[in-house]
């Protein structure tokens, strides 16, 4: 599992930037391109938004690796 910590002036993270942070995704375009096949769930349920706000407590699940969102 990735851990993700949001700084202190962060309330969120968007999924691409998590995808691209947590070394899942190499670039921006293949993060979108993952979140567009509908590849990622956020907390279960698939999501095919790249600007979908992940906040504390947030899980997104992607090839079998979770990436947990902590403040």
């Amino acid at each position: 599992m990735e851990i993700i910590k949001l700084r202190e002036t962060d309330e969120f993270i968007k999924l691409g930037q998590a995808l691209k942070a947590s070394g899942l995704a190499e670039s921006g375009v293949e993060a979108k391109e993952i979140i567009q096949d509908g590849l990622v769930t956020v907390n279960g349920e698939i999501e095919t938004r790249r600007g979908r706000k992940l906040y504390a407590g947030d899980i997104a699940l992607f090839d079998g690796q979770e990436i947990k969102i902590e403040k």
